[in-house]
């Protein structure tokens, strides 16, 4: 598609080039770039990186390309591309080392998170292009393995002020989003103009003009259809126009041009063509064994005239393009593509690359063979160490088609369901699953079946139909005398109920809590069988029966001896359960911890949970914008691997609680109508309790009355339907239903004087006090103010204040009011809680006061991840933990440094920590 003489260098492609040529010189500016081209086969994706990197002078260059049969082999992709920067590998910090070299095979260990995996990758590209710039380049991206696509992709919305270039060639129509988030460049077919231009540049003898015009037209501007169309034609069908026409999309016909040319090759050369075709590595040593093997020479072969533009064997083997390799695959028949495999195993050096060897064995195998299915296990197990979740659930289903007994072939495909649940591949999971039960399984088997269909069940929309599957398995686990997984599998159920709460579909918290009321008592107890018993007590007895139990294993949870992988699994349960006791300080323990622990353990997956958990801590302690930062980072790391937040709290509470009623009400619908069909029941209810605080803060008491009524409707669940009870009774006051609030507050006095703690009293005052007249009143407003001061949930106490000011108003005490309005609205205005605020506003105006505004005291001129930069910088983090713990580079951490210091007006760190930020959201 060259044109010579053309300062762009391909023929109609000025545009797509200036944009690649400006991405270069942007790298060199020490600015990054990501470019995803898309385009359907031969459009010329593949030219334009080839002159990308002619363009690339000065500048290091790496690449690499997605195979087709290697999208079942974890960071294949990625330790393609990385291969050459490997030597950067001990200069990152210990955790990404070990991350990295794991999944790459280069040292044992436990699984990396795959966060972690794409934080190492991030720190390794961005600082090979710290002293040259640095050009990557991925030509069929469409076809590379999830782990390396949702890694680049990660590392791609990281890059900012890093001399890095990373350019992607995308096959049209893709399955998948991979990618889906990167800026992106359509390359279209030609023109009119230049397909002509192009097509008379190979074709050398007559043509009739009607031939032209339909090769012209069929192609669309397609240039290797310009290109490889008229080779299928004979000198007289160009001549006259005597072909039949063909409807086959263009593609398939490139392809099938590609195929003839293949298989009019001599025997030898079509067979090397099919072995190449079938070893993705491009390895030419590797090709020459094999070949040996079949009785060729390589060299004889390919020197064959009409094999010099299908494939070079140089330092590596290179078709002229990815229908090149599909057409010579195709070419050969079954018994011929196992003949090749199976010279490419025998040719793989078992003690390097035993994977890559028992993948050859499986496809030269003809039917089940338990020797291969064998092999197949171990690699499974190879790739699950490295972290290859996907390569291992590939390795295992394929042993499961190999395998002729029953009983074995249904234990290799649970153990396949399993790793595809955890590869998030549900349905071929669920397919596995079918293969599994129509096996000759035992009690167990059958259990794990069922566990495996519930974690489908929960991880694709935490639903209300996961609790009954893992009931069913937990009384199986029992009947196998299994005391430890039976009662494991019971909290499961449990955390599944908790989830699905009044939506479940079948047993609710109720059955789910008795069901764990007649498991097996735990032989050694642990923490978990401690939250086991208060949790069930917590559903079958009521809520002030279950305190005391829920106290003590809320107490076990925050432990700090407690082993660390332990809190990864459980203290999720510790903010739960806090929460529900009314329990401020140690939910802000557990939240800080769990996110600590998550962080330090590089278990990333984990991390949105816990930052929601911590971020709804800052939000009722009127900390937006530190929840504000830790809702960013959650929303980054979900967005990373194209996953949504759960439940969506964090952006709904923090509009929530600014008061901005457009946004939140948006979000209140997207939430609901996503939560509903689904089956999450907890969703709704702190959405509805959510649109209650909304409209109580905006004065809207008759819309804020039947949300909190809607929220309050299911007291069995945790912790939100009673704090439904507080905005029901202040909305039903306000809206001149007293016997509603009265109903409220005494099944609210139920709870608070059951849990004891200052926030639980402190609420309940103030709720009386609504209730209340004269004396009484005062008393308990009062009474309100100082147990919520003792606390830190400092919404709950500026809104005690606020409340107390509205009474003295209507009493007629205008001083006093303005005392209390004033505190409130100084609060608010602090908060950044905007609703609140302004009623606070109105009531003091009312008074007869002036009322001056406040603003949030954190330095404006900032951003908010600048901000939340300078906080950990003033902490005393180094640029590469901050980089960590953000998910950026430490060469963006210095940018974003650089612009604090210019815009706050000073020169070091050491002056950043004198600067009043609002409560640090990231300390441990």
């Amino acid at each position: 598609m060259a044109r010579r003489g053309s300062r762009a260098g391909l023929l109609g492609r000025e545009n797509e080039c200036k944009a690649l040529v400006d991405l270069v010189e942007g790298a060199r500016a020490g600015r990054s770039g990501v470019l995803v081209l898309r385009g359907e086969p031969g459009i010329g994706k593949t030219e334009l990186l080839r002159h990308l990197l002619a363009r690339a002078t000065g500048c290091r260059t790496i690449r690499a390309a997605g195979v087709q049969s290697e999208m079942e082999l974890s960071y294949a992709g990625l330790h393609q591309l990385c291969a050459p920067l490997l030597t950067g590998l001990d200069q990152l910090p210990e955790p990404q080392r070990d991350a990295l070299g794991t999944a790459f095979g280069l040292r044992a260990g436990a699984a990396p998170d795959r966060f972690l995996v794409g934080l190492a990758t991030l720190s390794l590209i961005a600082d090979a292009g710290g002293d040259q710039p640095l050009v990557c380049i991925v030509d069929d991206a469409q076809w590379l393995d999830k782990a390396s696509a949702l890694t680049l992709e990660f590392v791609a919305r990281r890059l900012l002020a890093e001399s890095v270039v990373l350019v992607f060639a995308v096959r049209e129509p893709s399955t998948g989003h991979a990618l889906g988030s990167l800026p992106e460049l359509s390359v279209t077919g030609l023109t009119e103009r230049d397909s002509r231009i192009l097509l008379d540049s190979v074709v050398t003898g007559p043509v009739d003009e009607r031939v032209r015009e339909r090769i012209v037209a069929e192609s669309r501007g397609n240039p290797l259809a310009l290109l490889e169309l008229p080779r299928g034609l004979t000198a007289a069908e160009m001549a006259g126009g005597f072909e039949r026409p063909d409807a086959r999309p263009l593609s398939s016909q490139i392809e099938q041009g590609f195929l003839r040319r293949v298989q009019d090759l001599p025997s030898e050369t079509r067979r090397l063509l099919s072995l190449a075709a079938a070893e993705p590595l491009g390895d030419v040593t590797l090709l020459r064994r094999a070949a040996g093997r079949l009785g060729i020479d390589a060299d004889t072969a390919v020197s064959h005239e009409g094999t010099m533009d299908l494939i070079t064997l140089g330092t590596r083997v290179r078709f002229r393009h990815p229908l090149v390799r599909s057409a010579a695959y195709r070419a050969a028949g079954p018994n011929e593509r196992r003949e090749v495999h199976r010279a490419l195993a025998d040719a793989t050096d078992v003690r390097l690359d035993p994977d890559r060897r028992a993948w050859h064995l499986a496809d030269a195998a003809s039917g089940p063979d338990e020797t291969v299915a064998a092999e197949l296990e171990r690699s499974a197990g190879r790739a699950q160490a490295r972290g290859g979740i996907a390569a291992a659930a590939a390795f295992l289903q394929r042993a499961t088609a190999l395998t002729e007994d029953p009983a074995r072939r249904a234990q290799r495909a649970v153990d396949a369901a399993q790793a595809k649940l955890q590869a998030g591949a549900f349905e071929p999971a669920a397919t596995l699953l079918v293969t599994a039960a129509a096996g000759p399984l035992d009690e167990l088997g059958r259990a794990r079946i069922e566990v495996l269909r519930a974690g489908i069940a929960f991880a694709q929309n935490r639903g209300g139909e996961a609790p009954q599957l893992l009931l069913a398995a937990a009384r199986r686990f029992g009947g196998l005398d299994d005391v430890v997984l039976a009662r494991g599998t019971h909290l499961d159920a449990i955390a599944a109920a908790i989830f699905a709460g009044r939506l479940a579909r079948g047993p609710g918290l109720l059955e789910v809590g008795e069901a764990a009321r007649e498991a097996p008592p735990a032989r050694q107890p642990q923490v978990s069988d401690m939250v086991l018993d208060a949790l069930a007590m917590r559903f079958t007895e009521g809520y002030p029966a279950s305190v005391p139990m829920m106290e003590r294993a809320l107490e076990a949870l925050c432990d700090e001896r407690l082993p660390v992988q332990e809190q990864l699994r459980r203290l999720w349960f510790g903010s739960f359960i806090a929460s529900d006791l009314w329990d401020d300080e140690r939910w802000y323990t557990a939240a800080t911890r769990h996110v600590t622990v998550v962080r330090e353990a590089g278990a990333f997956s984990a991390l949105p949970d816990a930052l929601d958990s911590r971020a709804f801590v800052h939000l009722i302690a009127g900390e937006l914008a530190a929840a504000e930062s830790l809702i960013e980072e959650s929303v980054a790391v979900c967005a990373a691997t194209g996953n949504t937040s759960p439940g969506g709290y964090g952006p709904l509470g923090l509009a929530v609680w600014r008061g901005r009623e457009g946004e939140a009400r948006t979000l209140i619908d997207a939430v609901l109508a996503d939560a509903v069909p689904r089956g999450q029941g907890a969703t709704v209810t702190i959405t509805r309790w959510y649109e209650a605080v909304l409209c109580n803060g905006l004065g809207q008491y008759a819309q804020a009355l039947a949300a909190a009524r809607e929220a309050a409707a299911e007291q069995r669940e945790i912790a939100s339907p009673r704090w439904g009870l507080v905005e029901l009774i202040e909305a039903a006051v306000r809206s001149g239903s007293p016997e509603s609030a009265a109903d409220a507050l005494e099944r609210l006095s139920e709870a608070t004087r059951a849990s004891g703690t200052d926030w639980a009293l402190g609420v309940e005052a103030r709720s009386r006090a609504l209730l209340s007249e004269g004396d009484a009143a005062e008393r308990l407003y009062r009474e309100a103010i100082e147990r919520l001061g003792r606390t830190r949930v400092r919404m709950e106490l500026a809104r005690a204040h606020l409340l107390y000011g509205e009474w003295l108003r209507r009493e007629n005490r205008r001083v006093d009011a303005r005392t209390q309005l004033g505190v409130a609205h100084e609060m608010f205005s602090r908060f950044g809680a905007e609703a609140f605020a302004e009623r606070s506003r109105g009531e003091l105006q009312a008074t007869g006061a002036k009322v001056r505004h406040h603003t949030v005291a954190t330095p404006k001129t900032l951003t908010s991840q600048e901000a939340q930069i300078a906080r950990l910088a003033g902490k005393g983090l180094t640029n590469p933990e901050i980089g960590a713990q953000l998910f950026i580079s430490r060469h963006t951490v210095e940018w974003h440094l650089r612009k604090v210091f210019s815009k706050l007006g000073i020169s070091s760190r050491r002056e950043i920590r004198a600067i009043e930020f609002e409560d640090e959201a990231t300390s441990a």
